[in-house]
């Protein structure tokens, strides 16, 4: 049983905090987002980022991760701390500050069931219905947050199943860039980074000839995690 809190600000206007995760997928060369319908009022049935007000005795970071498990039955995902919005007018329910967290999933790994339970579903980003609140502009600054960081950092590989081949690789990029690259440069671009290990497998679904899978070196992954890189793509 968690300890009670004495107040020593009681006299002291109240507000509640939240926070709402932005979940990202990638299936079959799109990006997806995962959302539900609002259970509470006000705006009750309205669709919406899937969050939870912050427990007492809770840190934010770990609400979210609670969130994400109670959703998706996932634990140990790329998850990071967004900003917080804090506009006085932004939940009609009463005074609310959310702390925005984005999350990258593998979007084959989450447990169905639990995600039908709650009543959520992955929409391509391109066909996300309106949201409440200010959800669409913390979806617009995931998306940013996530095109700076890619560049540097391969966060966008989290998104990948655990064997994938070079264009499925590409389609990931091109989803989150929002356009085409060269297959060339890119290719010659991610295999000088030093992170992919070839197989001695290939995935003849798309084509009858087939394309070599591979995995990430998760030592050489590690090291750019830590120390970034420079990954231009045109």
């Amino acid at each position: 049983m968690a300890a009670e809190i004495e107040d020593y600000y009681v006299q002291q206007d109240k507000m509640y905090v939240a926070t709402d995760c932005i979940i990202f997928g990638f299936d079959e060369g799109n990006l997806k987002l995962l959302i539900f319908r609002r259970r509470v009022k006000p705006l009750l049935g309205s669709w919406s980022l899937i969050g939870s007000f912050v427990k007492l005795n809770e840190d934010v970071g770990e609400a979210a991760k609670r969130v994400l498990k109670e959703i998706t039955g996932l634990e140990n995902v790329f998850m990071e701390e967004l900003r917080t919005y804090g506009a006085a007018e932004r939940d009609p329910g009463f005074r609310c500050i959310s702390i925005g967290q984005y999350a990258l999933i593998r979007i084959n790994d989450y447990d169905k069931e639990l995600v039908e339970i709650h009543g959520a579903h992955w929409y391509d980003l391109e066909e996300v219905p309106d949201l409440v609140l200010d959800h669409n502009t913390m979806v617009k600054d995931a998306l940013s947050r996530i095109r700076r960081k890619a560049r540097y950092k391969p966060i966008g590989f989290e998104l990948l199943p655990e064997k994938f081949t070079i264009p499925q690789l590409q389609q990931l990029y091109e989803a989150i860039y929002n356009k085409k690259i060269d297959s060339r440069n890119f290719r010659k671009k991610v295999l000088s980074l030093n992170v992919l290990t070839k197989l001695d497998e290939k995935d003849k679904y798309n084509s009858r000839r087939g394309a070599y899978l591979y995995k990430f070196d998760h030592k050489n992954y590690q090291k750019l995690q830590e120390f970034g890189f420079n990954f231009e793509i045109s």
